[in-house]
């Protein structure tokens, strides 16, 4: 490892970033020092907007490129103790463009699970991704003890935001997740990596189940695999589930991010009755 490196993944320790944050900003600070074959240290402001200029034109996303212009500020402030005036001003922050979360229907995903899936580790995962309503690298990380099936509840540990949470277990997903142990017998990661057992799967081989699945079942790629958690979401306020509760299920620190869900729902809309066809009762109504 080298001494950046370890300066970089030794501050954000002591800073309390979760493990998610560490993965992401060393992967950034590596994927800047790959494109120049250079030292980071060595690197100028302007080499630094022109790498994440060409990232912006290879189509990142908004939230990814905001990502790796974080990682840049915190390795060139923090480690290199380097001026942040002129890095600030030639880097400024990507507005995010607020998009609806994009859905499947009950009964796509009930094609995802049926003809997508070819394995029962398959089957077993993206029913917990989709019936917990749990984020990629949450599922990932999740170990044995997190099944609490005496409570039919799921302990996310240190989800986004450095939060613990529950949320709820699919008698469905138990079913299948006992099948997987019978034949699989993981040991401490319930979705352990292929190439090492005592690491957990990577979000990779996570996302390439999922589009895997998505093909053999034919359906459309809505947004990768985070939309599993999104029609999870949907289709609980479909289903008449409150904001407060489904606010702790999905872990989400406000409630406006919750809330996003409801304008989502067409058919709990389809289903309202307008203010209009009520006069007609009340006029109707014998006095």
């Amino acid at each position: 490892m080298s001494p950046l490196r370890e300066k970089l993944i030794e501050e954000l320790t002591l800073r309390g970033f979760s493990p998610r944050t560490h993965e992401r900003y060393v992967a950034s600070i590596e994927a800047l020092s790959l494109y120049y074959r250079r030292s980071p240290d060595g690197l100028s402001d302007g080499e630094i907007r022109a790498f994440l200029m060409e990232e912006h034109k290879r189509g990142m996303s908004p939230s990814s490129l905001n990502v790796l212009m974080s990682a840049m500020r915190f390795f060139y402030s923090r480690i290199l103790k380097r001026d942040m005036g002129e890095l600030r001003e030639l880097v400024p922050r990507v507005r995010n463009t607020k998009n609806r979360p994009k859905v499947y229907s009950r009964q796509e995903i009930g094609r995802l699970i049926r003809d997508g899936c070819r394995s029962v580790f398959e089957r077993a995962f993206l029913m917990m991704v989709y019936g917990s309503g749990l984020r990629l690298n949450e599922a990932c990380h999740l170990k044995i003890p997190h099944i609490e099936s005496s409570r039919m509840m799921v302990r996310v540990g240190q989800g986004k935001g450095r939060k613990d949470r529950y949320t709820i277990l699919s008698p469905w997903a138990l079913t299948e997740l006992r099948a997987y142990y019978r034949q699989e017998r993981p040991r401490e990661w319930l979705f352990p990596s292929r190439r090492d057992r005592n690491l957990p799967m990577i979000d990779g081989t996570a996302q390439k189940v999922f589009y895997t699945a998505l093909e053999r079942a034919g359906l459309p790629n809505r947004g990768g695999i985070h939309c599993l958690r999104h029609s999870f979401a949907t289709h609980l306020v479909e289903a008449g589930v409150d904001l407060p509760c489904l606010k702790m299920l999905l872990g989400h620190s406000h409630f406006s991010t919750t809330a996003g869900y409801v304008y989502v729902s067409e058919r709990r809309m389809a289903s309202i009755t307008s203010p209009l066809d009520t006069l007609q009762e009340v006029e109707s109504a014998p006095c």
